[in-house]
């Protein structure tokens, strides 16, 4: 199960967004995750349900998942499509020379949190940053979806 090592990853930038941040409380995070990215949503958030309970700035929190659709280009024809219905063959001229344009992201998109104060560096954003890479599933460039 990497659900808990992306959780483990995710938790530790969470740790350090909060102590950059003056952040005492995280209420929610809320995650794009996309159609092909290897995870399961369930194990996912049974990994975040285990995890908050031993972190304190992250318990009571809650996840909120936002899927992102698996879209794939062809070189072929040059058109985009649903990466899920289609696979590595283009609906559209039959070719198989595509690649993954979207779907395979984990990506932490806002958190809603309680601070102590003003952010040490208030040029810094909360949010956009990457939660961890999936595991390689030979979804690159070049390789189709």
């Amino acid at each position: 199960m990497h659900e808990m090592g992306i959780i483990i990853h995710l938790a530790k930038t969470l740790d350090d967004i909060a102590a950059r941040n003056r952040i005492t409380k995280i209420g929610s995070v809320t995650m794009e995750i996309g159609e092909v990215s290897g995870i399961v949503t369930e194990l996912f958030e049974d990994a975040w349900d285990y995890f908050t309970k031993r972190n304190p700035v992250l318990a009571g929190s809650e996840l909120r998942i936002e899927t992102i659709p698996a879209v794939t280009y062809c070189d072929g024809c040059g058109k985009t499509y649903g990466t899920v219905a289609f696979g590595r063959t283009c609906p559209f001229c039959g070719s198989g020379e595509t690649w993954l344009v979207r779907g395979n992201e984990c990506v932490i998109k806002e958190i809603e949190a309680e601070t102590a104060g003003e952010p040490e560096d208030s040029g810094q954003e909360i949010g956009a940053e990457t939660a961890g890479e999936p595991e390689d599933t030979g979804q690159g460039a070049g390789t189709g979806t």
